[in-house]
């Protein structure tokens, strides 16, 4: 996919926030229940009705301790009461953004009722993800369901199962491994060979609110190199901006039984990947399994029992490419039918054909853009390197028409 949103936060959610009442429960007794989802930038995007009141959506994220609601003005509407208010810094102290915390509230989704719930709530919409993603999403749910439910995310026939642990038997057509649950959030391990020379067993977090594939951390191991053949890119955002690092293919990554060859790997610059919510202070970890690898699979998670569960689906052997039009897009305006270019990489096929920032994408090879949305643009800046792709935009009020292709510079 096109942009890689990596969904990381540059802040720690402080520990007082899970001393809170778990209250999901399943309705009308049942044992399991089977709830449709959307799947945008291989990311899970639930239905969430918040105290009974206002239908929103909500991403899934294993990597998150605390229900986040990105709006406040929904959080206002509802009259909610906040018992405390936090100034959030990121990387260097610097002040990022202020967040407020809300206590019993209500979260439904189809068939699931929870009540007692803590709620961090920004003060602004900082992360701006319906502009990134493109879709109408209020929030992320994390923990609170995982650490109650077996979770099981079916991402090609867009499905999410949640099931009573005590009613669960592990299916027998899956692949079972053992996962560490450490502050809230589950670990695994995985074989990973950098090149044909490096091999290292790597600690991952499985995150499923990032939409990339593959998180290695080089200040972890000595072993975890940057490949030769790389570029450098914005590689997700968060609360204290851009995310900014190295992006290279390395041999292969096992995962149990699934070998995964020629996986596109991100290197994160230590200065922009500081202090996130998805870092634990406590907790060494190697990097991060994102959505593009784990969409690859039908994904068990068993927080109580520290263990998960995959089977490959058709996704399994897709080619990863990286960005081939070097090109980040935000959607705007109510229907997020306006296409704004918010960064150009350095040497890509784009900026030499000068599309530059700031440039409104009109058409693309003939059809008006609001005959897409934000995924179907970036499905076509994505697809296959060769492709050739005109664009027609409007900069400063003037129509321009430009022409490239698209490009693998990894």
């Amino acid at each position: 996919m096109l942009n890689r949103f990596a969904l990381l936060f540059s802040c720690f959610l402080p520990q007082l926030l899970i001393a809170q009442t778990l209250g999901f429960s399943l309705s009308d007794g049942k044992s399991r229940v089977q709830i449709p989802i959307e799947i945008q930038n291989n990311l899970a995007i639930v239905p969430v009705i918040l105290n009974n009141q206002v239908p929103l959506r909500f991403i899934l994220d294993t990597g998150v301790r605390t229900t986040i609601l990105t709006e406040k003005t929904y959080s206002d509407i509802l009259h909610l009461v906040y018992s405390r208010k936090y100034s959030i810094a990121g990387p260097g102290g610097e002040k990022v953004i202020d967040a407020y915390v809300t206590n019993n509230v209500t979260l439904d989704l189809p068939g699931v009722h929870g009540e007692g719930h803590a709620m961090l709530v920004l003060e602004k919409d900082y992360l701006e993800l319906r502009n990134y993603l493109g879709t109408e999403v209020h929030g992320i749910l994390g923990y609170e369901v995982f650490s109650r439910f077996i979770v099981e995310i079916d991402y090609i026939k867009k499905v999410l199962i949640l099931q009573l642990p005590e009613q669960f038997k592990a299916p027998r057509n899956f692949q079972e491994l053992p996962i560490a649950v450490q502050d809230t959030k589950p670990y695994v391990y995985t074989e990973i060979e950098i090149n044909d020379s490096i091999r290292l067993k790597a600690k991952l977090l499985m995150d499923t609110g990032a939409s990339h594939g593959l998180i290695l951390e080089p200040d972890s191991d000595s072993k975890i190199t940057v490949p030769e053949k790389h570029i450098n890119s914005i590689i997700g955002r968060g609360l204290g901006g851009v995310i900014t690092g190295k992006i290279g293919r390395i041999k292969s990554l096992e995962i149990g039984k699934y070998k995964i060859t020629h996986v596109l790997a991100n290197f994160p610059d230590a200065n922009s990947y500081n202090d996130t919510l998805k870092t634990s202070r406590h907790v060494f970890r190697n990097g991060a399994l994102g959505g593009e690898i784990l969409s690859r699979f039908d994904v068990i998670y068993n927080f109580p029992g520290e263990k998960v569960y995959f089977k490959k689906n058709s996704a399994f052997k897709k080619e990863f490419y990286f960005n081939l039009s070097g090109l980040t897009i935000k959607a705007r305006g109510a229907r997020l039918r306006k296409y704004e270019i918010t960064d150009v990489r350095k040497n890509s096929t784009a900026e030499k054909a000068d599309i530059k920032v700031g440039d409104v994408l009109l058409y693309v090879n003939g059809t008006s853009v609001d005959e897409f949305n934000l995924n179907q643009v970036n499905g076509f800046l994505n697809s296959k390197p060769g492709r050739r792709i005109s664009f027609e935009i409007e900069r400063n009020g003037v129509r321009i028409k430009r022409v490239f292709k698209l490009e693998n510079q990894i």
